[in-house]
């Protein structure tokens, strides 16, 4: 059986270790914020390099959290790509802020630069970068853009935990630690998952580190002294011991789904009918997801197709934000090409770190049928 995520035989190999930490937690007794979390907290940071990890109860929460220990008020606009995961604006709108949707790059489907620089007022205050799946946005421009008119730098790592970035003069760090506060999640489907939800927040700033760990426990700077208003978003001990074990693995799982990714390339850069993924040289791809865009045919038609065979395929996303109806008080009417244009032509395959060649042919051969 062909899965979009085969998170079933995932486990399978990692079972033995990955229930001995769960019995591990249980025994404890330590089910909130226990000796497993701060594990976690440690080797994740080690892993990016990053001075302070805060874990947290997904990335939705995460995004919220980071906004809100960075003092935005409402009517701030923050500049989001149009072309993401509602939750990227939903936090946005949910603060009283007002997203600012822009046209992403038609190439690397990340946030445009240029369009964003275009987006800018006086009441702009933020900008979130979306590391979309598994490819660093450009970060060296928008970092000086943000400089140049002193906004904050959110970046969503949802989908690219992993991912490196290079900038000109050959400094290379890791996705989530570029800009003012890095959000990811732990999405059981995401590169590093757990079991659950669960998300957490990275940032280099002793400071701010201080009021996301505050804001995501009720606002407590100690028990019962509660210095901001906050909200309730812990990650669990549970989890953490899972994306501990799987932390371990991460590099492995990384490979293994760009050693998928050329498998796709290979068969598909023939194709006319189809532009394959862009691997741009500022980053590392860990392909979250591997998106085509089709040139020709009925990207629906070819989803139905493929679905009579038994191979799944997934659209992100085929409705722009601004389109969306909880959006519709921000959308001014103007229509962005690059985004409407990706959203009625991707299609993402099958795509995770236990993915064969032998169920990659059957993929290949449903994807080339089509077009037959």
């Amino acid at each position: 059986m062909i899965r979009m995520v085969d998170l079933k035989t995932q486990y399978e190999k990692i079972r033995e270790e990955i229930d001995r930490a769960v019995l591990e937690v249980i025994a404890s007794t330590e089910y909130i914020n226990g000796t497993a979390v701060k594990k976690f907290q440690a080797e994740l940071e080690a892993y990016l390099q990053v001075k302070h990890v805060i874990p947290c109860a997904n990335g939705t929460d995460a995004l919220q959290i980071a906004m809100m220990a960075l003092e935005l008020k409402p009517g701030d606009e923050v500049i989001v790509p149009a072309f993401t995961y509602v939750a990227t604006a939903e936090v946005v709108a949910l603060l009283g802020l007002t997203p600012v949707m822009v046209d992403v790059c038609p190439d690397t489907f990340n946030i445009d630069t240029d369009q964003a620089k275009m987006a800018i007022t006086s009441r702009t205050r933020a900008i979130v970068p979306v590391h979309l799946f598994g490819q660093s946005a450009d970060m060296e421009p928008i970092l000086q853009l943000a400089q140049a008119y002193d906004l904050y730098v959110i970046e969503d790592n949802a989908q690219a935990m992993g991912s490196d970035y290079r900038f000109s003069d050959g400094r290379c760090l890791k996705t989530g630690t570029l800009g003012h506060v890095g959000c990811t999640s732990f999405f059981p489907s995401k590169n590093l998952g757990c079991y659950g939800d669960g998300g957490a927040m990275t940032t280099n700033d002793a400071e701010l580190a201080q009021r996301l760990r505050m804001i995501a426990n009720h606002g407590q700077s100690q028990l019962y002294h509660h210095a901001v208003v906050g909200v309730n978003s812990r990650l669990d001990s549970i989890q953490a011991a899972i994306l501990s074990v799987k932390l371990k693995r991460l590099e492995q799982y990384n490979a293994a789904r760009r050693q998928a990714a050329n498998y796709y390339d290979a068969a598909f850069s023939t194709m006319r009918q189809l532009k394959i993924p862009v691997r741009k040289a500022y980053t590392t791809h860990v392909f979250h997801q591997y998106t085509l865009v089709l040139r020709e045919g009925n990207r629906d038609a070819l989803r139905q197709h493929l679905a009579e065979r038994g191979i799944p395929a997934m659209v992100y996303y085929p409705i722009p934000l601004y389109k969306q109806r909880a959006f519709a008080p921000y959308w001014k009417g103007k229509e962005l090409p690059v985004t409407e244009q990706l959203c009625q032509s991707v299609i993402s395959l099958p795509m995770h770190s236990e993915l064969t060649p032998e169920q990659q042919d059957i993929i290949i051969e449903g994807v080339r049928s089509f077009f037959e």
